[in-house]
C-alpha cells in the first residue's frame, strides 16, 4: 500500500512537471499581471510550434508598457519562426516611437531579417555616427603626395536599410572623392591652406545615394605631406631613358665590332688569295722559261722594277716612334 502511494505521488509529480513544461503557467500569470491578454492554450500551442513563449510574452509586455498597440502575438510568432530577433525588433520600435521616427512593424522585421541590427539603426538615426576612414593617399598636380585622415558623420536612412549599401561603400566613395579632389588641385599648398575645400567638394557629389546612410558632414582630421611622387617619376623616367640609351649604344658597339670582324675576315681572305697567287708566280715563271716565252733579260728587267718599287715603298713609309731601331752589336 505504501509503495502504491509513493508511485502515485511520483507519477503525479512527473505529470505536474510535464504540465508546467508544456503549459507555462508562470508566464500566463505574468502576462495577466501586465494586462496582456493571452490564454494558456495559446502558450501551449506555442510549445507545440517550437516557439519560445517567454520571448513572445516578454515582447508583448514590453510593447504594451511602451504604448505600442500595433504589435500582436501572431506578428511576433511569425517573426520568431522566420528566424528574427523579436526582442530587438520590439526595442527598436519603442525607440523609434519615442524619437518620432516613422518605423512600421513590417519594415522593422524586414530590416531585421535582412541581417541588419534594426535597434542600432534606430539609435544611429537619433544619434549620428562618426566613422574614421583609413589614411587616404592622393597626389596633387604638382606631384606632391598628401595623406589625409577623414571623419565622416552619418545618420541611418531607415528607408534604405533594406537593399541599401553599407558602411564599406560609404568609406570607399568618400576615399574616391578625396583622391579626386586632391588630384584636381594645382598645388598641394592650396590643399593645405584650405582643407575644407576637399570636404565641400566631396559633399556636393552626393556620395550617400543608394546607401543605408545619410552623410551629414565630412571633416578633414589631418593632412600629412608624403613623397614627391613627381620627382620620383621623373627620376625613374630618366633612369629608364638612360638604360635605353645604354642598350642602344651597346647594340651599335656590338654591330661595329661585328662589322670590324667581318672586314678583318675579308682582309685575311684577300691576303690568303694574294699569298696563294704569289705562290703560283714561280711556277708560272718556270713554265715561261721552259716554253721560251720569258727570256733572261726580261727576268732581270722585272727584278729591277720590283726592287725599284720596294725602294719607293720603303721611302714612302713614315718613320714613326713605334718602329724599333736596329740594335747595335
Amino acid at each position: 500500500m505504501d509503495i502504491l502511494l509513493i508511485g502515485l505521488i511520483v507519477g503525479g509529480f512527473i505529470l505536474l512537471l510535464i504540465f508546467f513544461h508544456f503549459v507555462p503557467f508562470g508566464l500566463w500569470i505574468q502576462a495577466l499581471s501586465a494586462n496582456v491578454k493571452i490564454s494558456l492554450m495559446q502558450l501551449f500551442l506555442m510549445r507545440l510550434r517550437r516557439v519560445s513563449p517567454s520571448t513572445i510574452v516578454s515582447g508583448m509586455i514590453t510593447a504594451h508598457k511602451a504604448g505600442i498597440k500595433s504589435i500582436t502575438r501572431d506578428n511576433l510568432e511569425a517573426h520568431y519562426m522566420a528566424g528574427g530577433h523579436v526582442i530587438n525588433v520590439v526595442n527598436a520600435l519603442i525607440s523609434a516611437s519615442k524619437a518620432n521616427i516613422d518605423l512600421p512593424f513590417q519594415m522593422a522585421t524586414a530590416i531585421d531579417l535582412a541581417g541588419r541590427d534594426v535597434l542600432e539603426a534606430v539609435r544611429t538615426s537619433v544619434t549620428p555616427k562618426v566613422i574614421d576612414t583609413p589614411p587616404v593617399t592622393a597626389v596633387a598636380i604638382d606631384g606632391i603626395q598628401l595623406i589625409a585622415k577623414v571623419r565622416v558623420t552619418v545618420r541611418t536612412n531607415i528607408k534604405q536599410l533594406v537593399g541599401g549599401a553599407g558602411e564599406e561603400t560609404v568609406l570607399a566613395r568618400v576615399g574616391e572623392g578625396i583622391v579626386s579632389s586632391i588630384g584636381s588641385a594645382t598645388s598641394h599648398k592650396s590643399v593645405l591652406e584650405n582643407p575644407d575645400s576637399i570636404s565641400k567638394l566631396v559633399l556636393r557629389k552626393g556620395l550617400d545615394a543608394g546607401t543605408a546612410y545619410e552623410i551629414l558632414s565630412i571633416d578633414i582630421a589631418d593632412i600629412d605631406i608624403g613623397k614627391n611622387i613627381g620627382a620620383v617619376l621623373q627620376m625613374d623616367q630618366a633612369q629608364a631613358d638612360k638604360n635605353i640609351a645604354q642598350a642602344r649604344a651597346e647594340e651599335r658597339r656590338a654591330m661595329a665590332i661585328a662589322l670590324e670582324q667581318e672586314m678583318r675576315a675579308k682582309a685575311q681572305e684577300a691576303r690568303a688569295k694574294v699569298i696563294e697567287a704569289e705562290a703560283e708566280v714561280p711556277k708560272a715563271m718556270a713554265d715561261a722559261f721552259r716554253s721560251g716565252n720569258l727570256g733572261i733579260m726580261d727576268y732581270y728587267k722585272m727584278k729591277n722594277i720590283q726592287a725599284d718599287t720596294d725602294m719607293r715603298d720603303s721611302i714612302a713609309k713614315p718613320q714613326g716612334g713605334s718602329e724599333k731601331l736596329p740594335e747595335s752589336k
